[in-house]
């Protein structure tokens, strides 16, 4: 059944699941009803990524995000009715039926992949702040790994000690990389410490 108007009340609920990695790297997140620009955050934050990279929204073949970033010829220009700062994800999804999919793309060298789907609307809880991180699977690859192949020579060289890469490679992660790792509480912490506005640092 297609949602209407959601409730002020509601929160969305969204599945991410990072592409062309095996095992899968996962979320599933809540969050009000905020803008697409929000919802970059959010993703940003519940995977780990430092949002150091461009990033866009592709959804039924067209491209959504922030002009001011992505008007510098990559493609096409952003147009006011794809302007992720001032669409609402009631708006968005105003037709969509649960299980509604779409893409998230960050960083356009690495070019890391996200399905996004959309898994319905819920009633908020009292007392619960959100956005919030319900679960997930796995810490996502560091920042200019160097896409899937990279992340994969990226794990082989810190599993194996007599891998010639493999001192480099801990030094560069910082030496305690654990690809296994997450934590709902400190993806939901960091979901709602929010990101800050690259706006601000500007000169």
């Amino acid at each position: 059944m297609a949602i209407k108007k959601a409730p002020a009340t509601a929160v969305f609920q969204f599945h991410i699941e990072l592409r062309d990695i095996q095992p899968p790297i996962w979320r599933r997140i809540q969050v009000a009803n905020i803008s697409m620009n929000a919802l970059h955050e959010c993703i940003q934050t519940a995977m780990g990524w430092t949002n150091s990279h461009l990033h866009e929204f592709e959804i039924e073949g067209d491209r959504y995000g922030d002009p001011e970033l992505l008007n510098d010829g990559w493609n096409d220009d952003i147009d006011d009715e794809r302007d992720t700062r001032s669409i609402t994800l009631d708006s968005l999804l105003i037709r969509a039926e649960k299980g509604f999919q779409f893409k998230y793309i960050y960083d356009f060298g690495d070019y890391w992949q996200h399905l996004i789907t959309f898994e319905g609307t819920f009633p908020a809880k009292p007392k619960i702040k959100y956005p919030l991180c319900l679960e997930g699977a796995r810490a996502c690859p560091p920042e200019d790994v160097g896409s899937t192949p990279g992340y994969e020579e990226f794990l082989q060289a810190l599993a194996d000690p007599n891998h010639e890469d493999h001192e480099h490679m801990q030094e560069w992660s910082g030496g305690s990389f654990d690809p296994e790792h997450f934590s709902s509480k400190g993806a939901t912490k960091c979901m709602q410490q929010g990101l800050p506005d690259w706006r601000d640092f500007r000169v």
